[in-house]
Parts: C-alpha cells; sequence; structure tokens
C-alpha cells in the first residue's frame, strides 16, 4: 500500500526519550555502524503481530515517559507491549484507560497519552501499516549518537509529525477486529546466560569464579549503549588492555577498574578492553529492559547450549502469537474457554447442588 501524506501522529509532548526502532541495522559493522534496534525486540515483534503487521516493521520504543500523541488521521489502530501506562482522550467522553498488550482503533482528533514505563526500561507501541519514513542504510532504526535514522536519528520532539502508511485503520467494525495477547511475554528470571570469553583467559581465576557468583547492579551510567555495573571488581592477568578487536551486542568488557560494562545496541564495533563473556542472544531482551539499580548475575552456558535456548525462545514466541486472539467485549463470555469446560459435569453438580451423585 502506497503512503498516504497527510496522515500522521503528530507529537503533542515529546516525553523524555521515544525513538523510531526496528530489529536493527545489520551489515555495516565492519564501517563502524552499531546495528542499533529495539532493545526488546520480543515486545516490539509481539506489538507489531497485534496490529497484522511483519514482525520486525519499525515501531516506538519509549524509555521512561512516553509522548502525547495527536491522530491526524481518519482512524489509526495501535498496540503496545510492555509495562506502559496508556489513556486515550477523545472530544465528548471522558478521558479512559487504554490497557497494553492488545491493539486499540482510535480515531481523528484523539489524543494517546503515553504514560510511565513501570517495571523496565522500555515499551513499545506499534501501528498498523507503520510509518512512511525512508530507511537509513537498510533500517528506519535510530542510531543517536551519530544522528542516523529517521527524523535525523534523534529522539521524538515537539510537533513533529510521523507520517502513516495507513490512512484508515484495517476495514471492519472495531470490536470484531481488536486483539490481545491472553498474557504478558515471560522473559524468564534467574542469571543472565553468558558464553564465556573471547578473553577470558586474561581474568584470574578469582575472577572468573566471582564473575559467576556475585550478584552486580546497574549504576546511574546506564543507556542505549551500554550498562555499567557496580559489584565485586574483576582482576585481570597483567593489562586490561588489548588490541582494539570487535564487539557485539552483549559483550561484557572490564576495563582497569575491574566494574564490568555489559554493551547494548548502540556500543560501538570496537574496543581495545578485554571482555569476559557476552550474553546469549536469547536473553538480550532481559538486558535491554534493565534499569538502574536492578540486580543481576551471570551464569555460564556452552554455545550449543545457547543455540538450544534460542531455538526455544523462537519457538515459545511463535506460540505467544499463535494465541493473539479477539478481544473479549466487556462483560462478555468467553466461549471458546466455555466450550473447552466440562460441561455436562458442571451441569450435574449445579443440578445435584454439588452432590457427586449421577442424574436419574
Amino acid at each position: 500500500m502506497s503512503a498516504n501524506l497527510t496522515a500522521a501522529l503528530t507529537v503533542v509532548r515529546p516525553g523524555l526519550f521515544a525513538t523510531i526502532q526496528d530489529l536493527g541495522r545489520f551489515g555495516f559493522q565492519e564501517l563502524g555502524m552499531p546495528v542499533a534496534g529495539a532493545l526488546d525486540p520480543v515486545a516490539l515483534r509481539l506489538a507489531n503481530a497485534l496490529v497484522g503487521n511483519p514482525q520486525g516493521m519499525a515501531g516506538l520504543e519509549i524509555a521512561l515517559l512516553g509522548p502525547v500523541l495527536r491522530v491526524d488521521a481518519a482512524s489509526v489502530r495501535i498496540a503496545a507491549v510492555g509495562p506502559l501506562a496508556m489513556t486515550l482522550e477523545r472530544e465528548g467522553e471522558a478521558t479512559r484507560p487504554l490497557e497494553p498488550h492488545r491493539s486499540h482503533s482510535l480515531r481523528q482528533g484523539d489524543l494517546l497519552r503515553l504514560g510511565a514505563v513501570d517495571g523496565a526500561s522500555v515499551a513499545y507501541l506499534a501501528v498498523a501499516g507503520g510509518f512512511a519514513l525512508a530507511p537509513v542504510m537498510g533500517s528506519l532504526s535510530a542510531y543517536v549518537r551519530a544522528g542516523i535514522g529517521p527524523l535525523g536519528g534523534r529522539p521524538l520532539g515537539q510537533d513533529d509529525r510521523l507520517p502513516l502508511v495507513r490512512d484508515g485503520a484495517p476495514d471492519g467494525p472495531p470490536d470484531e477486529q481488536e486483539l490481545e495477547l491472553p498474557q504478558p511475554p515471560d522473559y524468564g528470571s534467574g542469571p543472565l546466560r553468558v558464553v564465556l570469553g573471547p578473553q577470558d583467559d586474561r581474568f584470574t581465576e578469582q575472577a572468573l569464579a566471582t564473575f559467576l557468583s556475585a550478584t552486580y547492579h546497574v549504576g546511574k551510567q546506564a543507556d542505549r549503549m551500554g550498562l555499567r555495573l557496580e559489584g565485586p571488581a574483576l582482576k585481570h592477568r597483567g593489562s586490561a588492555d588489548i588490541p582494539s578487536d570487535g564487539l557485539v551486542t552483549g559483550s561484557i568488557q572490564v576495563p582497569g577498574n575491574g566494574q564490568p560494562i555489559l554493551l547494548l545496541n548502540d556500543h560501538q564495533t570496537a574496543g581495545g578492553y578485554a571482555k569476559i563473556a557476552t550474553v546469549i542472544s536469547a536473553d538480550l531482551p532481559r538486558t535491554g529492559r534493565l534499569r538502574p539499580g536492578d540486580c543481576l548475575s551471570f551464569q555460564a552456558v556452552t554455545v550449543d547450549e545457547a543455540e538450544a535456548i534460542r531455538r526455544r525462545q523462537e519457538q515459545a514466541i511463535a506460540g505467544w502469537i499463535r494465541a493473539i486472539r479477539p478481544v473479549r467485549p466487556a462483560g462478555g463470555i468467553d466461549l471458546e474457554a466455555l466450550y473447552a469446560e466440562n460441561l455436562i459435569s458442571g451441569t450435574v453438580d449445579i443440578v445435584n447442588g454439588g452432590s457427586d451423585l449421577p442424574l436419574v
């Protein structure tokens, strides 16, 4: 579908730090270009699924406190995934809250207030059809440090217009179109799993044991580039410096002070500190959700184990998407759940006043 140049979401108030992100800008790290992309790709994929988009389509990544957006289109369908407070202001109606983890259809002139993100560092908003913006190096992800991406690669600003591909929500009565996740995604718990290295031999045996047994806290220096961790110092065998080599999202560098730095999506592409371990790809969404003050620990796994964990995660995501269902009307009966019950047994119990005796 071609873009409608007049349809847009207009930024009435920008919030603290909202950027456009897709799943990343791959293939350019050799040129010094970070991948960027969603800190929590699971949430972005699910938000897109709720509005019928391809899973990798760009959405809004909302950090801490979201923007206020005005609908300047005939209608638009949106969905948020993550612990995000939302309210809708519509002319002639009382302000009402909107739930995350489901879709909502908005009308011309509606104000969508995206409030605090509570319980994670980020949440995501997807719009049906996506944004009519030109990709940069094959991606709509904003890399703010270099000003690369849509809107000059910066966070949303006052009066920005986010042009929409569609001028209206997908056809059909809204009550028949809205979809929901039966429950929020489960990111798991426990230690973050890592593969040791590639420079774990640059650390003492005691440092490796400490790294895999201690609890660390996310410090105040935390952003899309990385998280500085605070906890027991890790001692090097000699210098912390190495000849600069490649970095990946999830690399854990340890500079001379012995305090680990966990690199996130906007990390530099090469660095000269020894890396004690790398967070496995399946646990990167958990790292992207961490906030200053959060606690974390680490557990070593093999490469084969990491690959198996990732396969299981993809199976889980596919299952969550298959479980997406139409939203039940307020006060309505979930017939699908009702039909799944043993209605005959339930009828026997009711007629017999709860007795186990059969009907005669």
